[in-house]
């Protein structure tokens, strides 16, 4: 024991002189203190969120919010955004321009501060702006950092003056009266003072601000551009906010597949009727109430740090007054569209605000079908938010003075006084609206709290249903219809459905199935169209009902995907224009109820063929089937097999329907994986998709006449069957 202590001590001693070795290594030498705009550069991530797509349209975003920050004061009502081929963006406004004077405590011309030094501007309560997006004063240095270029000039006094700056720092680029400007050109940085050049005149009375920046590659992904479409929504967005304001999107870059392929071209956006416009314009269905507006004010105090005059930060009790304005108008639909916006910023993550219109919608529509439970048999059930929500259009916006958001990103709103201030606005004026004794607002209040009732009485229903079904054991399937040829296997991943048009299609089907991993379901003739009908009629009618019963995970907002009982659910219909119809009309189906199951890629359009071509093969071989599927592969086919002098047996045989084929056939064509073609039915646009399904399926018949007649030259005729 002696000696094992004693060849033990000198590796213990060795152990704790390299413990204290490292601890003495590690010193303030190798603390770093990263000075004004490094910061930036060295974490791109905490100011624009990413480096990639995203982070580069924010940099943007900062730069147009200045100018709509100057509209939104009453200064300026244009601004001009230029995307330029060499990958540079312009932005130009008439508002008042950045100051141009020496800032006292910097010693630096107003340009120079806004755009090299963190948390400097106007915005930190010095009277300039009552509301505004930008907040923290970083927005347009944040921009610079990372730009490998950036130009500004500033037209005022009469006077144009110019500043340029590489990576941040001020200096001189030699062309900066040329027209081909380039951030690779020579660039002279100040050495003793920055100057602000006085580059030309300005008009009489005339103001504004113009930035071009040039981002830097060595901080964005070489792959990273900016998104015209997303350009021009925004654009659009915040001309309904800031009403009277022009907005001109210029694109110069002659990109495949925008709309300024062909040469430059200029997307103008100018609206008068405010977010009320804006709710029509969001609104995706038929109206249940007119746009109805929501106002009022509300004020609050708070302790804020404030600068004396000495400089120095000091606390204070500062009161503050939130403007309200929200626009809310329901339709027929259950699909929620709801933005919100702060001082015309977007919170597409929400906040206070949206956390009070919410609670105050909540509370409303409970107290209204309280008081009128007799008249809409309302019964003891109490509404849940999904059941207000539902096809529920909303634009919600506050306006107040240096509000506290979540990051740079500005995506949550934090103000926890403004939560209070919308639930009061919003309880009185709602409130108004379903208790006004006008004709028009009456009967409105009436459909829509009839529609709250229905939805909640939908969701009691599907809720009561889903449970049942999870109730049940893969092996119970009397609940399920009769008609339902159901498969073997349990494994969801593997198993199909095949919805089948007639019995005569399901008794081919039945033989040529796998009946280990595939199921039969046959309708009859065509099903509801779901896009006019109400949820009641879809849940009364008994093809819909089988259909929602036989997937297994419910309908419209309970549905559950993964309690969807088979891994594809695939539509096999007639290869003609009947069938094309009763496809489109299981499609609405599935999309107006179980679109997850159709976001998933787990819905199919079988391909079954159109001919089948019969090749003469000479002496005692056996004749060779082609099938095709189209006209046009038909003729192609037929045409190749005469030059190579085959033999076609005439006449072709062209199916009229599945149940025209026997079982070998329909299963070698259309349901053996091994050889069969599915169509996968995809959603990559969804609010496009809504209009097209609104466009073929929907209660307006007046476009859908447009649509026929200016579509009718383009119809191939020999495809109907008469």
């Amino acid at each position: 024991m002696a000696l094992a202590a004693t060849e033990k001590a000198p590796r213990s001693a060795a152990k704790k002189a390299a413990t204290t070795k490292s601890a003495s290594d590690y010193t303030a030498h190798h603390l770093q203190v990263l000075e004004g705009l490094e910061a930036v550069r060295k974490r791109p991530g905490m100011y624009i969120g990413s480096t990639d797509g995203r982070g580069l349209m924010h940099c943007l975003w900062e730069i147009i919010d200045n100018a709509v920050d100057e509209a939104l004061a009453g200064h300026g009502d244009r601004i001009e955004v230029i995307l330029f081929a060499d990958g540079s963006v312009e932005v130009r406004d008439n508002a008042r321009g950045i100051p141009v004077d020496i800032e006292p405590r910097t010693g630096l011309t107003g340009v120079e501060v806004v755009f090299t030094k963190l948390h400097a501007g106007g915005k930190f309560g010095g009277g300039s702006y009552t509301a505004s997006g930008g907040l923290h004063g970083v927005g347009a240095s944040v921009v610079n950092a990372l730009s490998a270029r950036l130009d500004v000039e500033v037209d005022r006094g009469g006077k144009t003056y110019a500043m340029s700056f590489r990576r941040g720092e001020p200096g001189y680029f030699p062309d900066v009266a040329s027209a081909d400007k380039s951030p690779d050109h020579e660039f002279t940085p100040y050495e003793r003072s920055s100057e602000l050049a006085v580059i030309g005149k300005a008009r009489r009375g005339v103001t504004g601000t113009r930035v071009r920046y040039w981002a830097d590659r060595q901080i964005f992904l070489r792959d990273a551009a900016f998104d015209y479409d997303q350009l021009v929504a925004r654009a659009r967005q915040t001309s309904f906010l800031v009403p009277g304001l022009t907005i001109v999107v210029r694109d110069e870059r002659r990109l495949p597949g925008t709309p300024g392929a062909d040469g430059p071209h200029d997307a103008v956006f100018l609206h008068d009727g405010g977010i009320s416009e804006f709710a029509e314009f969001l609104a995706p269905d038929a109206a249940v109430t007119e746009v109805w507006r929501l106002q009022g004010t509300g004020t609050f105090t708070e302790t804020v740090p404030v600068l004396d005059a000495k400089g120095h930060m000091a606390p204070a009790e500062v009161e503050r007054e939130c403007t309200v304005d929200i626009a809310v108008r329901w339709g027929t639909g259950y699909d929620t569209t709801v933005k919100s916006f702060v001082n015309i910023i977007a919170t597409p993550k929400g906040g206070t605000h949206m956390a009070g219109f919410e609670q105050a919608l909540l509370k409303v529509f409970r107290k209204q079908l309280e008081v009128n439970a007799r008249r809409l048999k309302v019964g003891s059930d109490k509404p849940e938010k999904d059941d207000v929500l539902a096809g529920l259009t909303a634009v919600v916006t506050v306006r107040l003075a240096e509000p506290q958001f979540e990051g740079q990103t500005k995506e949550v709103l934090g103000t926890a006084a403004v939560r209070s201030i919308v639930t009061r606005v919003v309880e009185r004026e709602l409130t108004g609206r379903l208790t006004s004794t006008r004709r028009g607002d009456k009967a409105q209040a009436f459909l829509l709290l009839e529609k709250v009732v229905s939805e909640m009485k939908s969701r009691i229903s599907a809720r009561l249903h889903k449970e049942t079904q999870r109730r049940k054991n893969a092996l119970e399937t009397s609940s399920l219809p009769a008609k339902l040829a159901d498969c073997r296997s349990a494994e969801v991943e593997r198993s199909e459905l095949f919805i089948v048009e007639g019995d005569s299609a399901l008794g081919t089907a039945k033989l040529a199935r796998s009946s280990d991993y595939q199921a039969l379901l046959p309708i009859r003739g065509k099903i509801l169209n779901v896009q006019k009908a109400s949820v009641t009629d879809m849940l009364k009618n008994a093809e819909c009902a089988a259909i929602i019963q036989v997937v297994g995970a419910g309908s419209g907002r309970s549905f559950d995907l993964d309690s969807a009982r088979y891994g594809k659910v695939i539509i096999m219909t007639d290869a003609d224009v009947d069938g094309a119809h009763i496809r489109i009309l299981l499609l609405t189906l599935f999309f107006r109820y179980m679109r997850p199951l159709v976001e998933a890629g787990r819905v199919f359009a079988a391909v079954p063929p159109l001919h089948r071509i019969e090749v003469v093969n000479a002496g005692s071989r056996k004749n060779e089937l082609i099938y095709t599927y189209s006209e046009a592969e038909m003729r192609r086919t037929v045409g190749s097999l005469a030059k190579r002098g085959k033999t076609v047996k005439q006449p072709l045989q062209r199916y009229k329907g599945l149940g025209e084929m026997d079982a070998d056939q329909l299963a070698e064509t259309t349901m053996d994986p091994r050889h069969r073609t599915l169509r996968r039915v995809t959603l990559k646009d969804a609010e496009l998709a809504e209009k097209v399904f609104d466009l073929l399926m929907g209660g307006d018949v007046g476009p859908r006449k447009d649509f026929i007649i200016e579509s009718a030259a383009e119809l191939d005729r020999e495809r109907i069957d008469a």
